[in-house]
């Protein structure tokens, strides 16, 4: 399994998977068709964490009135899949890795992966 979940109207998604050769990877538009009950479950077993996979930039959070400091893992999950822009993106997803967003640390780590793979 190899599949990319992203956002066509993120600009860094877009520039992050411009980078990569993903050919042979399902291209999943999270707005489009959002993350299912057991893609959310794959990922989870790489993170062990609900809330490394969460957005704590979504404009959700302020629009719901949430406070992400009082929301327990069951509650990350739940919101997950009830809005895709929960999802920290883009989520890059194999067997048996993840990576997970776009800060720095993450994207220099896929593109080791992906200079491995070569």
């Amino acid at each position: 399994m190899k599949k990319v979940f992203y956002l066509n109207t993120c600009d860094t998604c877009r520039k992050i998977l411009a980078q990569f050769d993903l050919s042979g990877w399902e291209l999943r538009e999270i707005k489009k068709e959002p993350v299912t009950n057991e893609e959310l479950t794959e990922m989870y077993k790489n993170t062990k964490s609900y809330e490394a996979l969460f957005s704590k930039k979504s404009t959700q959070i302020k629009q719901r009135g949430l406070d992400v400091k009082a929301l327990t893992e069951n509650d990350f999950k739940d919101l997950l899949l009830d809005h895709y822009t929960f999802l920290k993106r883009p989520v890059f997803l194999t067997d048996d890795q993840i990576f997970v967003g776009n800060d720095k640390k993450n994207v220099e780590a896929l593109q080791e992966f992906f200079r491995k793979k070569l």
